[in-house]
């Protein structure tokens, strides 16, 4: 009972859980406002028109990185604050959550717009239109929001990891597993540095922006993908040798076939007649790319995305289920977005998805799915 009542306690948010988790909103809005970036143009809407954005998410990290590393050395900011406060912060950006998407429900409903961005879906089940939300790219004060949350909830995973690393060197308990498992969520800050391809995704091109991406953006991505960290804070973990290299070995290779098979998809989207893999690119019906990673599966980048969250699990070893949640869950994910994907595609390019998956009969993992 005391256990419930500590576990209740933790989850109520502190105003100092709220100012940081303001502070750090408004932080990246003002930076993503004002720093630098490359101008990416987004994929082509139903209308004909193109949205623009600006990626600037490294610059915006480095800087922050450096603001709260001087704010560590001067003790105005705790290292472990995060770790410390945990639960609370959990709970906080849950509300904020369930906010912004009440928001988005109203604004969406009552907007007259007509172009592709902004223009309302509504289906008459509250439900529905809030879970999926209403409008494609809805902006705030100039900040295109979905765009916006990938990037809040990319970050603060990331920032998550660095005040749990931070708490395992205060208590004494850093060991090799925790030392594998920050060096390969450092993956995220590659995401930072290409952060352009994220402008030719799923979720950005044809997810609506309701509570279902808005949560799994600011709630799912930081708080369930560091479950290992948490998990290594408490728990001790003895690897061999042998088991790090074969860790590091699963990482790597998921690694370049999810990255490679991006950049493939994102060279080709900008540019159809740039060469892949050293050869002119196969492409079926002038659309679909069928070389490269894309000649292997029709859905390659899953495979890389599956063995990089695997990667991210082995060093907590085998003695729990709970350290793999997150590449279970992920697995099932990407199951059903992928059987989303292959209805999508089959109903937009009709015989020329069905040539595809003639020439490419491997949904993610050849000669097995």
């Amino acid at each position: 009972m005391e256990i419930d009542l500590f576990l209740l306690h933790s989850l109520i948010p502190s105003w100092t859980s709220v100012v940081l988790l303001v502070s750090f909103f408004t932080y990246l809005g003002i930076s993503g406002s004002l720093l630098p970036g490359k101008i990416v143009h987004g994929a082509t809407l139903p209308d004909g028109t193109r949205l623009h954005y600006r990626c600037n998410g490294l610059h915006s990290l480095l800087l922050l990185i450096t603001i709260l590393g001087i704010g560590v050395e001067v003790k105005l900011i705790s290292p472990t604050v995060i770790a410390d406060r945990g639960l609370e912060l959990l709970s906080a950006t849950f509300g904020f959550s369930v906010l912004v998407t009440l928001a988005l429900y109203i604004a969406g409903h009552q907007s007259s717009a007509r172009g592709s961005s902004l223009k309302p879906h509504v289906s008459g089940n509250l439900i529905h239109d809030w879970w999926f939300g209403i409008q494609l790219n809805p902006h705030f004060i100039g900040l295109d929001l979905k765009f916006f949350f990938v990037r809040a909830g990319m970050m603060g995973w990331l920032f998550i990891n660095l005040s749990v690393l931070a708490k395992s060197i205060q208590d004494g308990s850093i060991g090799l597993p925790m030392i594998l498992y920050q060096m390969f969520c450092f993956y995220i800050v590659d995401y930072f540095y290409h952060e352009e391809y994220m402008t030719s995704t799923w979720d950005i091109i044809a997810e609506r922006l309701g509570f279902m991406l808005v949560f799994g953006d600011l709630v799912w991505i930081p708080f369930a993908f560091s479950i290992q960290g948490w998990w290594l804070l408490s728990n001790k973990v003895e690897l061999t040798k042998a088991a790090a290299i074969a860790n590091c070995i699963v990482f790597l290779y998921g690694y370049r076939v999810f990255r490679g098979a991006n950049k493939q998809k994102h060279i080709f989207k900008k540019n159809p007649k740039a060469p892949i893999w050293g050869k002119p690119p196969k492409v079926i019906g002038g659309k679909l790319l069928a070389s490269g990673y894309w000649g292997v599966a029709r859905h390659c980048n899953y495979l890389g995305d599956l063995l990089v969250a695997v990667s991210f699990s082995l060093p907590c070893g085998i003695s729990s289920p709970v350290p793999y949640f997150y590449p279970v869950y992920l697995f099932i994910l990407l199951i059903w977005r992928e059987r989303r994907d292959e209805a999508r595609c089959a109903e937009k390019y009709k015989e020329i998805w069905a040539e595809y998956c003639k020439l490419v009969p491997w949904r993610i993992l050849p000669y097995v799915y």
